[in-house]
This record gives C-alpha cells, structure tokens and sequence, in this order.
C-alpha cells in the first residue's frame, strides 16, 4: 500500500480524534493521587509548609493550598519547587499559566483543569511521532502507523491523564530523537549537522532536562546510540572521527552536558530529599528478578492492556488476563521480529532501525543499572519508562510497516521467479489489492535504489541472503493488513482498559478509601496519618478531595460526618519520634464529640486508642487503592 499524501491530513486528523477522545474520558473523574496534589500546589505558587501539624483541621484548610493565590507568580513556582521539591520548574510554570484560562470551582482549581494540559500534551505526540517516522523511515505509511500506535498506546494513555510532567517530556525525546537520526543519516552521507539543527538539538536537550531530571537517560542512551555509530565508522575509517561532520556532533555533545551541569546542585540534593526515599532500594542486587518483571511489564504496556486491576478485579480474572496477555505478546513479537527483518532489506531503513535499537536498549540498560548498581530501582513506577517510549512506538510501526506491504515467498523481493510473483498476485486479487507484492527490479536501476510506483526511491541492496527465512514455500496472506489491524486494536483494547480503570497502571486510588469510609461510618469521621514529608500530605488531599466531593453532590452543608477533621502525625524534628505526636492526638482526640469514626490510614508508629475509648474495627479490611487503614469505633465514656 502507497499512501497518497491527500490522504494524509484526514487520516492524521483520525489518529489525533482517537487519541483526544481516549486521552480526555473520564479526565475529571477520579480525586487526585499524590503526586498531583504535588504538581497543582507547587504549580499554583503554594506550599505545603502552610498546613498545620498535630491538629485536627477541616476539609477546607487541608486543601487550601489548592486556592490559587492571586500574589503568586513563576518566581513563587521556582521558589516552593527548589525548597519544598526535587523537580525542575518547567511544567509547573507551564501550569501555572495554564491555569489562569480556567475558572474556579468553589474557590479550587478544577482537576480536569489540572490534568487538560498533560493530555492536551499527550495528543500533540501523535502528530510528533508521525513526524519522526516520516523523517526516520522516509515513509508516510511508519509515520501514519506510528500516530495510530501512540493514539491508542495503554502507557501514553496512562501518563497523559496524569496532571505530572511526563507527556511534556515524551515531547522532548521524540524532538530529540528527531536530531538523533538526522544527524546519524547525515553522518551516513558525510555532511556536517547544519548549525540551527545543532542548536535546537542542544536546545531540546537543554529542556528536557529543566522538565524532567530522567531526561539525562535519553542523553545517555542517544550518546550510546552515537558510540556505537562512531564504531562502526572507525571500521571503515581509522581516521573517520576526525572528519569535519563529526565535528559539530562533539559541539552537541558539549552543549547538552553544559545543559546539565546546571542542575547539578539540584540533582545532588535529591538523594538526600525524604520524597524520594521510597525509590531507594536496599536490596536490588538480592531481589534482582523483580525489576526485570515490572520492566516487562511496563514495556508489554507500551501496546498492550488486558484487563488486570488488583484493585477491582478476582484473582481469577487476573491470572487468565495475564496468560492471554503472555500469548499475545510471543504472538506480537513473533510478527513484529519478521517485519523488523523486511524493513532491514532497506539500506536507509536498517541504518535507522540499527540507531533506535539501540537507543532503547542503552536506555533499559542504564536504567537497569541505576537499579542494580546504585538501588535506584526504576521499575517501581511505570512514568519513569517515559525515555524510551517514543522508540518502541516507532520501532513497532517500523515492524508493523514492513508487516503492512510484505508477502514474501521463496522468491520474492524481485528475485528469481517471475511467474510464482504473478501467481501470487493473481491468488491475492480476492482482497481487493490489500497486499501488494513486489517484482523484480529493472537493471537499468542503480544497485542500491529500487523506485516505488509513487516515484520515491527505496535504498537496499536486495540481496535473497537478506531476505528471512520463516517459511521455504510461502509466508501466509494474513501477515498483511490483518497483522497490523489486529495489533491496532488489542492496543485499541488496553486504551480503553486504561480509561476504565481496570488495567495494572495504576496510581493511588483515594476513591476506593473514600468509598469504604462513606460506606462504612455514619458517625462523624477523623482521619490521622503519621507525616514524613508533603507527599502524606498530598495522599489526605485525596481522600479530601473525594470525601468533599460527595458531599457536594449530596447537597450536604458543613456536615461532620461529610466533612471529617484530619489530624497530620508529625515526628519531632531532633529525634525523629512520633510519641509527642501521638500523645497530642490522644488528648485532642478527647475533646471531640462521640460517638466518632477514627480512621488510621498510613498510620506508622503504635498508639493505643483503647484507652481512649477507641476499638477496632475487626471486619474491616486492611488496604484500599495503595491506602492501608484501620477502623476504630469511639463511643462515650
């Protein structure tokens, strides 16, 4: 199939529909999880330090810092985010403009509002990648595929419905992608890098690391990729190095460290932040089989998404998701491995191939070693996978290309017999032209172009060694168009897995909690958590945000069971005990009316509440949407 390129604009227009439509269902539904608590505080100017400790406080005051503040400027954003955060200020101040197009809803942002710019972010990749596959592959069919994979994509899905930063630097990857293979294909030729693309190059590196500090794997990965280049020039030519196109590469290569050093201060204070604690671990080496599995599972994500929530599904359900989820991808991978092979017959394509491979590989193995090596494990969460993404997008529409336009017999790929190619061709006219098999080639063609009917032209050498051998007689007609639909549409399958809810990226749930409780208490409600840092803060914003929710919706006013009190354990400062804390509580606990529905969530240090009147709730359950929590009933003396 030879796409036209009237076609293409109404065809992109389709892939940017889909995606918009799965990227923004259901955007405002769910409270926000901790991490975006994080991002609309720090982008609205606020901080977190406004919040009292070891005191009950109402629903309004905990989410106070969720009122846009009409003093607060960019300045407060860097400020907060450099004292209070471990983040770069890019996105927050992005949001904190975005914000001002927005109305408020009873004095808050609204979450949609808060979450629109990450997915609008997220549909603007579509188009982005059909770019980068275009230029990449030279071929409008990679670019269109491309655009329909990251539509429907599980992971992309996930991370743009997710008020965080991560679609913006998806962005930033696929541009830098874009100069990577541009300045390999002009290596390829012998030509330096134009300046404005070297500057804009260094440019998106630059930022990328001012969003996302993880932006530092893609450099990485992109610098491997090079490495690997420069070897193979220096095959060829022990002198290649030195040659006046390397030259302006060097220059990138500088100016994208000089990008970076300028974080330094910032990235050395981040082993130390309490925030980011939890993504130490003590013991990858002794558990190393762990990150493999979840970093499986966050690639497997990247197209397919069976239905596999621990948080609403049987285990039953689970186990046959993921024995079907096992067959599709040895399925998947099988087909995708034999049109990476057909794709490779092309000089300009396996050169390309060759670069992305091993982008993503580099960008695995860093991280595999920040994991291993430094217990910095990576495979905890699903967002920081977002370096990589771009790559295995194209790299399966590069497959799914060559799956699109290939059927291959013994002797196809114009070599050899000429009457089994029109047989072929004659066998296949019932699907109304949807393979195309190609003849021999004129000799009057150079060696290493073939023209398509279009009148582009095609680099290979088409040689029957490169050709892959899976079948001796013929490779079946399914291998076609049906490969690449079915494809689409099992991703298709886990967008709207992702959408609903129902699939194993998932965040904190404070739903599920606000659920329980509301089902749970009639009396008045109090919810304590010991506090480390902003980020419990940020996990009782959510069950706060939900609770209020409800009770707007219900017409309540100022109710106290549907405005519970929150109380924030905090520990003494010299010698990290909660034992002042906790006894602050128990006193403050006998000053409020009984009977009262005491909720431990995250609760970690001992207390004893019998003493207060308080027993525990034995029937009810210990965790909820990565919530855990525990039930006591107060009655009256």
């Amino acid at each position: 199939m030879y796409l036209k390129k009237s076609q293409t604009p109404l065809l992109l227009l389709l892939w940017i529909t889909i995606g918009t439509l799965l990227r923004f269902a259901s955007l405002g539904v769910l409270p926000p999880w901790t991490d975006e608590c994080a991002t609309t505080v720090f982008s609205l100017g606020n901080s977190f330090y406004s919040l009292p400790l070891n005191q009950f406080m109402g629903v309004e005051t905990l989410l106070s810092p969720l009122q846009p503040s009409p003093e607060a400027g960019i300045s407060d954003v860097i400020h907060y985010l450099l004292t209070e955060s471990t983040h770069p200020p890019v996105y927050f101040a992005l949001t904190h403009l975005w914000l001002k197009l927005f109305r408020l809803e009873d004095g808050m942002v609204s979450i949609w509002a808060v979450r629109s710019l990450s997915a609008l972010l997220g549909v603007i990749s579509i188009p982005a990648i059909f770019c980068l596959g275009r230029l990449a592959f030279r071929s409008l069919l990679v670019g269109h595929i491309a655009a329909a994979m990251m539509a429907v994509s599980p992971f992309g899905i996930f991370l743009a419905q997710q008020a965080r930063h991560y679609t913006l630097a998806i962005l930033l990857v696929i541009v830098s992608l874009g100069c990577l293979v541009k300045a390999v294909e002009l290596i390829h030729r012998g030509e330096g890098l134009p300046s404005w693309l070297g500057l804009g190059w260094v440019g998106v590196n630059s930022l990328g690391i001012a969003t996302h500090y993880f932006f530092i794997l893609t450099l990485g990965a992109e610098a491997i990729a090079l490495l690997g280049q420069a070897w193979r020039e220096t095959q060829q030519d022990r002198l290649a190095l030195l040659k006046p196109y390397w030259w302006r590469i060097y220059g990138v290569a500088m100016g994208s460290v000089a990008g970076c050093l300028v974080w330094i201060p910032a990235l050395q204070a981040i082993h130390d932040s309490p925030p980011t604690q939890w993504i130490y671990s003590q013991n990858a080496i002794a558990r190393w089989i762990e990150p493999i599995g979840r970093f499986l599972l966050w690639l497997f994500s990247m197209v397919l998404l069976l239905p596999s929530s621990f948080y609403d599904l049987s285990l039953g359900i689970i186990i046959v998701s993921g024995i079907v989820t096992l067959i599709l991808v040895v399925w998947i991978v099988s087909h995708l491995r034999y049109g990476l092979k057909l794709q490779q017959l092309d000089h300009h394509n396996r050169s390309v191939i060759t670069i992305l491979r091993e982008y993503v590989l580099a960008a695995i193995g860093l991280c595999l070693v920040l994991t291993w090596g430094f217990g910095i494990d990576l495979s905890t969460a699903p967002r920081f996978h977002f370096v990589y993404f771009p790559a295995v997008i194209l790299l399966v529409a590069a497959s799914l290309g060559g799956c699109w336009n290939q059927i291959v017999g013994n002797r196809e790929q114009g070599i050899g017999n000429r009457e089994q190619g029109a047989a072929m061709q004659r066998g296949l006219g019932g699907f109304h032209g949807a393979y195309k098999v190609r003849t021999q080639v004129p000799h009057t063609a150079p060696p290493h172009e073939r023209l398509h009917q279009d009148g582009s032209r095609e680099q290979g050498n088409g040689r029957k060694s490169d050709i892959p051998d899976r079948d001796e007689n013929s490779y079946k007609s399914y291998f076609g168009k049906r490969i690449v639909v079915a494809v689409w549409l099992i991703g298709l399958l886990g967008g709207l897995v992702t959408v609903s809810n129902f699939g194993y990226l998932q965040n904190e749930r404070p739903d599920l909690l606000v659920s329980i409780v509301k089902e749970a208490s009639e009396a008045p409600v109090a919810i304590a958590t010991t506090y480390k840092h902003h980020g419990q803060t940020g996990r009782m914003m959510g069950l706060a945000w939900g609770l209020k929710d409800i009770a707007v919706a219900n017409g309540s006013n100022d109710n106290s069971r549907d405005f519970p009190q929150f109380f924030l354990v905090g520990r003494d400062r010299n010698s990290s005990s909660y034992e002042d804390a906790v006894q602050q509580l128990q006193q403050q606990l006998k000053e409020l009316p009984r009977p009262l529905d005491l909720w431990l969530v995250n609760f970690r240090t001992k207390i004893d509440l019998e003493s207060q009147q308080c027993f525990r709730e034995k029937r009810s359950r210990k965790w909820a949407g990565q919530y855990n929590y525990k039930l006591y009933r107060c009655v009256k003396n």
